[in-house]
């Protein structure tokens, strides 16, 4: 099912966004106001609030591969000044409605993002470098689940997504529901790095003619996984599961596509090294079944209705507020 499921509901949650990503960007936290971009009723939105979303985004836009020319870099600039309004004035919304959050929730908020590091001095060290605080990256949480809350009482509780709408969104589009074919293999890995001189890759490569002669004698594929292969998935006796084309390396790939469930390649060469496939199993391309997808497909067009009437609620709190918008455009 090609439906990508969001952490957030929300586009408009901006201080959400920042703060899921501020820990891997070079934002700066600064404790005085510099330049003002923009002032929503009194609320100054500053340059670094600015430039630090639109690094978010660039950095976002540049992960899929998507470069932008002037004038495409001066509307994202006009749309992100736009997001940062949008949040602003909902968490204005949300503080005259008394919404506060638990600290128990933001704290656990927070240990999300610690356990992206691999332990507490590594989170703190790039906080460090990264001119952060952890009370700032608390504030942004604690600003991003509000104004969530808020979105919730104002409007997604009261959205409602019927079976028929469900159907008709299934029926009208097949193509979002097609399951690619897949294949499930194990595979035995020497490693071989493609710069080695000959002497290192012909190493190598005695090392997986000899697993190779161990398979035809008829030793067992899993347990010679576990005990030679030097990919992590040696634990799992070279099981990889099941991928679709376009997931692995191609000659690999093409292998264990090629095979029948239960047969065994010949030695395959990829970046990797020398690889020994073996092919488990396959499942043809399908389309997944209604009921498999109906809950998820429910939750993915009441997130759609949801934004759509953020965009109508922002409007609105808009057309009563005083909003100044102070961003130069460059050249």
């Amino acid at each position: 099912m090609k439906i990508k499921k969001k952490g957030l509901f929300f586009a408009f949650s901006a201080f959400v966004g920042l703060t899921l990503t501020a820990v891997q960007s070079s934002a700066v936290e600064k404790k005085t106001p510099v330049n003002k971009v923009a002032v929503v009723n009194d609320s100054v939105i500053t340059q670094d609030d600015f430039d630090r979303k639109m690094m978010i985004v660039q950095q976002q836009m540049a992960g899929m591969g998507r470069s932008l020319n002037n004038d495409q870099l001066q509307m994202l600039k006009k749309d992100v000044l736009e997001e940062l309004i949008d949040s602003e004035l909902l968490y204005q919304e949300s503080k005259k409605n008394k919404i506060e959050v638990k600290e128990t929730a933001i704290n656990e908020q927070l240990d999300m993002i610690k356990k992206r590091f691999p332990n507490e001095d590594e989170f703190k060290k790039e906080l460090s470098r990264n001119n952060l605080s952890e009370d700032f990256l608390k504030t942004q949480i604690r600003q991003g689940m509000t104004i969530n809350q808020l979105i919730d009482k104002q409007l997604a509780d009261k959205v409602t997504v019927s079976d028929e709408e469900t159907k008709t969104y299934y029926n009208s589009n097949p193509e979002s529901f097609k399951q690619p074919e897949q294949v499930k293999a194990s595979h035995i890995l020497i490693k071989a790095d493609p710069k080695a001189d000959e002497a290192q890759r012909a190493q190598a490569r005695k090392k997986i003619e000899e697993v190779q002669q161990r398979i035809k004698k008829g030793e067992d594929f899993a347990a010679l996984a576990k005990e030679l292969s030097q990919c992590p998935s040696s634990a799992q006796g070279g099981d990889l599961g099941y991928f679709g084309r376009g997931q692995m390396a191609k000659p690999f790939e093409d292998a264990a596509f090629a095979m029948a469930p239960g047969e065994v390649s010949n030695i395959v060469e990829t970046n990797f090294g020398f690889h020994i496939i073996k092919t488990v199993d396959k499942k043809p391309e399908s389309v997944m079944a209604y009921q498999d997808v109906k809950e998820r497909l429910g939750q993915y067009l009441k997130q759609n209705k949801v934004k759509d009437q953020v965009k109508v609620y922002v409007g609105q709190l808009k057309e009563k507020a005083k909003v100044e918008r102070l961003l130069k455009e460059n050249p």
